[in-house]
């Protein structure tokens, strides 16, 4: 199953360890382990898709080998997520 996070980012959901929201995006912690994970080139950040400022990063999406962000909301991404699971 694929989830579409926005532009023409398409990820599968195996793939999907976490999804974060703006609020999580701004503890500490989470910075913190996001700067890592920028210098170490994990995060893809393609500017033709986003806008670099956080209005348009609503979540961040941690995969299993890099981490997206996306600025379409947590819950709606979720949402997205369990739509398979919801029609059985």
């Amino acid at each position: 199953m694929f989830i579409h996070i926005g532009g023409d980012e398409v990820v599968l959901t195996k793939d999907v360890v976490m999804i974060l929201d703006k609020t999580a995006l701004c503890a500490k912690d989470t910075s913190e382990f996001l700067q890592v994970a920028r210098e170490e080139g994990f995060v893809s950040e393609d500017e033709n898709l986003y806008n670099d400022t956080q209005e348009n990063k609503k979540t961040a999406v941690i995969l299993d080998k890099k981490i997206l962000f996306s600025p379409i909301s947590a819950t709606t991404l979720s949402k997205r997520a369990d739509f398979i699971k919801n029609l059985k």
